[in-house]
């Protein structure tokens, strides 16, 4: 048997069973994905401005790396890389339910660098503790935040046009 929620009409619900505030079923979806996509925006913006140092990144500082142009000139560049991506994910958390593609291109670039870190811990073993977290994100994470996503726009496409 359904339950009645008090004020549904019609198959809306003036609220959630969470107990949504506003009455917007989905905004609480919304604003964890922003919230969420905020905070892992902080870590390609700030590393990559660090990055930008190329061999003379702390990250670097125990392995000794050789001062060298080539392997420098590619650091900074993946760090610029690496910088933007961050950019553009705080561009999209205002917009979040309605910049799928720009969204699922940054869930997939980073997916993609997953399994370059895959590779590598393949090839030559296990890096820095933190690494091996960041990659199960990439692999794990990005699948799931893409699929959150499409659920936050999903609802907010229902909110603008109810009867599709």
């Amino acid at each position: 048997m359904s339950e009645h929620i008090p004020g549904e009409a019609a198959g809306r619900s003036t609220g959630n069973r969470a107990g949504n505030p506003n009455g917007n079923p989905g905004s609480a979806g919304r604003r964890m994905l922003q919230v969420a996509t905020a905070i892992l925006a902080v870590v390609p913006t700030v590393s990559g401005l660090v990055a930008m140092t190329g061999v003379g990144d702390p990250l670097y500082a125990q392995l000794a790396l050789p001062h060298d142009a080539t392997l420098d000139s590619n650091l900074r560049f993946y760090a610029g890389v690496w910088l933007g991506l961050g950019l553009a994910a705080f561009w999209v958390v205002p917009r979040i339910e309605r910049e799928t593609a720009l969204f699922r291109a940054l869930w997939l670039m980073i997916f993609i660098g997953g399994i370059g870190r895959l590779l590598s811990l393949f090839a030559l073993g296990l890096p820095f503790l933190p690494f091996v977290g960041f990659t199960a994100l990439e692999i794990v994470g990005a699948p799931l935040f893409v699929w959150w996503q499409h659920r936050v726009a999903r609802a907010a496409a229902r909110r603008r046009c109810p009867n599709v």
